[in-house]
């Protein structure tokens, strides 16, 4: 056996390892939809912060977590579910969904990137409607952004950015992919996909990459949210 392979299955060993523990699937079946930081995942599972680190630690030594530094509040980070481990959340929480809507609303500051990749990306995949909006608007949206659709066909028009409060209705889910929005809107959002800003770097990799993790994350969504009844 050559040495690749026992790597790959020491690794797994310490995989299997780490997920022996129900609070440590519980973090895993939490992350499985939404990023969350470390106080918000102690109040949602109950978990005092010394356990909780305790839990983290062995689940990051193991790969299966990553952290991400806020770019909203800089003293938080963000902790995400590495999406090549996203095979081990428990299949039960893959059977059913989550979450019910009439539509979903992609959410960050300015609505002039990632929340319209978003939206477009969930348009491809699923019949429920998706549209997106900002905290601040910005003028326009990004033309990269807008580049970086027509590459990979996405249904994305040139529409003027749009507030999140004049957007919003009540059978709406609610998906911040900025941090400071995610902070802004303080639990209103169902989930927060931390996904990095690419318009500071502006180059065409920035925007891909973006592409890469939204495209990732609607994928393993989308199955997990239903059409809510009528209004």
């Amino acid at each position: 056996m050559n040495s690749e392979r026992n790597d790959e299955l020491a690794r797994l060993a310490k995989v299997h390892a780490a997920l022996g523990d129900v609070n440590r699937l519980r973090i895993i079946d939490h992350l499985a939809t939404t990023d969350a930081s470390s106080s918000e995942l102690g109040r949602t599972l109950g978990l005092p912060s010394n356990l909780l680190a305790h839990h983290l630690n062995a689940l990051e030594d193991a790969g299966l977590l990553s952290r991400r530094r806020s770019e909203g509040d800089g003293r938080r980070s963000y902790l995400s579910l590495n999406r090549h481990e996203r095979w081990v959340v428990p299949d039960s929480a893959q059977e059913a969904a989550l979450f019910q809507a009439r539509r979903v609303v992609f959410v960050c500051t300015a609505n002039t990137a990632r929340s319209h990749l978003a939206a477009a990306l969930w348009r491809q995949a699923s019949t429920l409607e998706a549209v997106s909006a900002g905290t601040h608007p910005g003028e326009r949206v990004n033309p990269a952004a807008l580049a970086t659709a027509r590459r990979h066909h996405l249904d994305l028009p040139e529409v003027a950015p749009r507030l999140l409060s004049d957007t919003l209705d009540e059978d709406d889910l609610v998906i911040t992919v900025c941090d400071r929005a995610h902070e802004e809107l303080n639990g209103l959002a169902a989930a927060h996909w931390s996904v990095p800003d690419p318009v500071p770097i502006g180059d065409r990799a920035a925007f891909e990459t973006a592409h890469d993790d939204l495209a990732g994350r609607v994928t393993a969504l989308t199955p997990l949210v239903s059409m809510s009844g009528s209004r």
